[in-house]
């Protein structure tokens, strides 16, 4: 695959992004080895935008490491700074969970606030579960959904 080419603005944008992050991978005097380039290829695809540090006093060394990891890994190089390596390369799309239509709502935790009658005190804070089928009534009491009514009439015609 070959390395992403960018605009000078879009390099410039991504610079400043990656200006606060640390490295992720560090490669150390073996170099670049499959190991290493599979991890870089994961940070890769959780991140986006990285950083690499190279153990290495080599500049041509580190330059070839860096032109081979944007070329191999399609990733568009960024910035190289000292032993510092900034890449780029979009973040895939996450593949979704199938949803399950016959699942219902699961329960959230809400807080409730009970305010005292004296009204220098502060008010009692509760945390209650409500399930799927209950609701929250405006006092903070938690009700069961009532069963749906059948109707006498179409009861009668079957």
């Amino acid at each position: 695959m070959p390395a992403i080419e960018l605009s000078i603005a879009e390099r410039k944008a991504h610079r400043a992004d990656a200006h606060h992050l640390d490295p992720v991978v560090m490669i150390g005097n073996d170099g670049l080895t499959p190991a290493v380039q599979k991890e870089v290829d994961a940070a890769l695809n959780a991140h986006g935008l990285i950083k690499v540090r190279v153990l290495g006093d080599d500049r041509a060394a580190r330059d070839a490491i860096y032109l081979q990891l944007t070329d191999q890994l399609g990733a568009a190089p960024i910035q190289h700074i000292g032993k510092l390596l900034v890449m780029w390369r979009p973040k895939p799309p996450k593949a979704r969970a199938e949803v399950d239509e016959d699942r219902k709502a699961g329960p959230r935790d809400i807080k409730v606030l009970k305010y005292s009658k004296r009204g220098g005190q502060r008010p009692e804070v509760k945390t209650l579960r409500v399930l799927g089928n209950q609701r929250l009534t405006p006092g903070g009491q938690v009700k069961r959904a009532k069963p749906k009514q059948k109707s006498v009439k179409k009861g009668r015609l079957t």
